[in-house]
C-alpha cells in the first residue's frame, strides 16, 4: 500500500498531464507539475513571502504550488530545499549549480530543472489548451509565422507558450528583453530563433494542456 502522503500527493496531479510530461522530458531535464491546491501558499518560505507580500492570495497560492514542484525536483537531484526568491527580471533565483524555470496557469503549476553543468538554461510555460484571445493573435505571431502555419495553430496558444519558454531560457543568460515579435518559431525543426540570432531548442505537448520546454 502506498503511504497516505503519497496518495495525497498523487491526488494533486493530473494523470493525463503526468503522462504527457513524461513524453516531453529529455535526458538531463526534470519536469513536474501540481494541481494548484488550497493551502499551497503556505509552502512559500520567508524570503519568498517577502517577494510576494503585495500579491493577492491566488497569486501567492499559484507561486507556492510552483515552488512545491520545484523543491520536489531539486530533492530528486540531491539538493536540499531552498528558497527560490524572485530576481529583478521576475524569474526565480536558483542554486548556483542549477538552471530552471517555473510557470503556472489558473489550475496547474509546472517546473523544470537541470544541472548548470549540462545546460545553459531551461524555460517552461503552461497554458490551457484554448485559443488565444483574438486581440493577442497578431501580437504573438510574426508575419512569417502567419504565412507558414495554419490559422488554427496561429490562433492556438502553442506559439505563445513556446516563446514564453524560450524567453525564460535566454533572459537569465543575457538579460535581454524579448517581445513576441523578436522570436521566430520553426515547429518542424523544434527551434526558436531570436532577432539577435540566438537559437533555442524546444519541445511541447498540447493535451491535456499546452506545456512547452526550451
Amino acid at each position: 500500500m502506498p503511504k497516505q502522503e503519497d496518495m495525497t500527493e498523487c491526488s494533486r496531479e493530473d494523470p493525463a498531464l503526468r503522462d504527457a510530461l513524461l513524453r516531453l522530458s529529455e535526458a538531463g531535464i526534470l519536469i513536474g507539475h501540481r494541481l494548484v491546491s488550497k493551502g499551497d501558499e503556505s509552502a512559500l518560505l520567508p524570503e519568498e513571502q517577502e517577494d510576494l507580500a503585495r500579491s493577492i492570495g491566488v497569486v501567492r497560492r499559484k507561486s507556492g504550488s510552483a515552488r512545491i514542484v520545484a523543491r520536489r525536483l531539486l530533492d530528486s537531484m540531491g539538493i536540499e530545499a531552498t528558497a527560490l526568491p524572485r530576481l529583478p527580471a521576475g524569474g526565480p533565483r536558483w542554486p548556483s549549480n542549477v538552471v530552471g524555470s517555473l510557470a503556472h496557469d489558473d489550475d496547474v503549476a509546472v517546473a523544470a530543472v537541470a544541472s548548470a553543468q549540462e545546460f545553459d538554461g531551461v524555460g517552461i510555460d503552461v497554458e490551457p489548451a484554448l485559443a488565444l484571445p483574438d486581440e493577442l493573435v497578431e501580437i504573438v505571431s510574426t508575419p512569417g509565422e502567419f504565412r507558414r502555419y495554419p490559422a488554427e495553430l496561429v490562433a492556438s496558444r502553442i506559439l505563445f507558450a513556446i516563446k514564453e519558454a524560450a524567453y525564460k531560457t535566454l533572459n537569465p543568460i543575457d538579460g535581454i528583453f524579448l517581445d513576441f515579435q523578436d522570436i521566430e518559431i520553426d515547429i518542424d525543426a523544434g527551434i526558436a530563433v531570436t532577432r539577435q540570432g540566438k537559437r533555442v531548442h524546444f519541445n511541447y505537448v498540447q493535451f491535456p494542456r499546452i506545456v512547452a520546454v526550451a
